[in-house]
């Protein structure tokens, strides 16, 4: 009994000598379990992003570079258009692009640890027969020679859900009304990115003011935080977008008058806008862009002498309708007030959309990764065709674009289709845009 009094003893003593360093360690015990609790990764040396994206996004439509965190396609597109392997290590055509043979890269495995086998992946073409003779070739065959088709399945693959072969797994995904609002994803060192999708810039702004984000991914105006201490702002030219005027080329429409179009473009002082100059439909970053076409720059001068040159019943009526996207409506009286100077009477409409009829139409477009733009520009493409182009020549060097097999055939042949894409003036290409992505400090 007494040795048990004794050990009380010490205790007691111990306690009343140390207790201020006692009751630091519980204070600091309880600080790091509510940090690590409430700030986790930020606190534990990792990092936390929360990122703000503008966008209505369904869970097959996101972006790719948002995509491309998580998992690759068969093939992987380079800046250039170029292409190098993805989850396919190589690949071949025996007959001019009709069947195209992948073969799966046999070092590649999914986040789960298992590796990736033909059975795993899933293509949901229209007019596609897929095939997988084994577990480590897919076979793709195509109604008709088709070049782009290696681009085409460069979208990023998943085995199931969002489960890829990338830096970083998804761990959560909220969807409302089939619109994405929300991706986790962590990485193997626990690094978390989250990403929050906004339906206008306004309101990712706002979420960037409250706090509720860290950062705001690629806007058009950088309004107001170009003036702000606290953040920072990083600008960047797009060259996977161009803004351009696309003209109603129709049979019975004032635009559709070369010359008439060839007026309006010149008419357009392009330097105004204080960015870089787009001259045609490829980006110049692409092995197929060709810099030498008609730039079109400003002058007034030629524009009214191609208008003078018009018949007496065509300048009666030289009033147009430039519809365009709330984004770009400032742009659009920019090019009216140019317009009207050399004599054409012109009203900006703003639209949600591509209006069903048109004179003009402003507009931001995605360059495709290939080259190949028969969707946009073909006289067959009755919906995607928005400026009702047809053209005999354009057509057939499309038509070749897509079946030559040969980066320097395909070359060739979409240096001369931008050349006279060029001359004929359906679009007036104005730039290329600047966005901006807005960090907190």
């Amino acid at each position: 009994m007494s040795n048990f009094r004794y050990v009380l003893k010490l205790i007691w003593v111990f306690l009343v000598k140390f207790r201020i360093i006692l009751l630091l360690g519980i204070l600091a015990g309880f600080g790091f379990f509510f940090m690590a609790s409430h700030l986790g990764p930020a606190f534990l040396g990792k990092s936390n992003e929360m990122i703000g994206v503008v966008g209505r996004f369904g869970l097959d439509s996101l972006p790719a570079n948002i995509l491309g965190l998580v998992s690759e396609g068969l093939t992987r597109v380079e800046p250039d258009g170029t292409l190098k392997p993805g989850l396919a290590s190589s690949w071949e055509t025996n007959d001019k692009g009709k069947t195209w043979i992948f073969h799966l890269d046999q070092n590649k495995s999914w986040q789960d640890g298992k590796k990736i086998v033909s059975p795993d992946l899933h293509f949901s073409f229209s007019d596609v027969t897929v095939e997988k003779p084994d577990v480590k070739t897919i076979v793709f065959k195509v109604q008709s020679p088709f070049a782009p088709f290696p681009t085409v399945v460069s979208k990023p693959l998943f085995k199931k859900g969002l489960l890829g072969n990338g830096a970083y797994k998804v761990n959560k995904i909220t969807v409302s009304t089939g619109n994405v609002e929300k991706i986790v994803m962590t990485d193997k060192d626990k690094n978390r990115k989250t990403f929050y999708f906004y339906p206008t810039e306004d309101r990712a702004k706002l979420a960037l003011k409250l706090g509720q984000i860290s950062s705001l991914f690629e806007i058009f105006n950088p309004e107001p935080f170009n003036r702000w201490q606290t953040v920072k702002v990083l600008a960047t030219t797009d060259f996977g977008k161009y803004s351009a005027v696309f003209f109603n080329t129709q049979k019975g429409q004032l635009t559709a008058n070369k010359s008439l179009r060839q007026a309006l473009a010149y008419a357009i002082n392009k330097e105004v806008f204080g960015q870089t100059r787009a001259l045609g439909p490829i980006s110049p970053d692409s092995w197929a862009y060709n810099p030498q076409v008609k730039p079109y720059s400003y002058a007034p001068l030629k524009a009214k002498e191609l208008i003078e040159s018009l018949s007496k019943e065509e300048k009666e009526k030289l009033t147009l309708k430039l519809s365009t996207v709330p984004l770009l409506v400032n742009v659009a009286e920019k090019i009216a007030r140019d317009w009207g100077a050399v004599g054409v009477k012109t009203s900006v409409q703003a639209s949600s959309g591509v209006p069903e009829v048109f004179d003009a139409f402003l507009a931001i477009f995605d360059i495709p990764k290939d080259p190949d733009q028969y969707a946009l520009w073909h006289s067959n493409q009755n919906i995607t065709n928005i400026t009702n182009y047809a053209n005999p020549r354009i057509d057939k060097l499309l038509e070749d674009g897509r079946t030559q097999i040969e980066q320097t055939a395909r070359q060739k042949i979409y240096l001369d289709f931008q050349r006279f894409l060029l001359e004929d003036a359906p679009v007036v290409f104005l730039y290329h845009p600047t966005l901006y992505t807005v960090f907190r400090n």
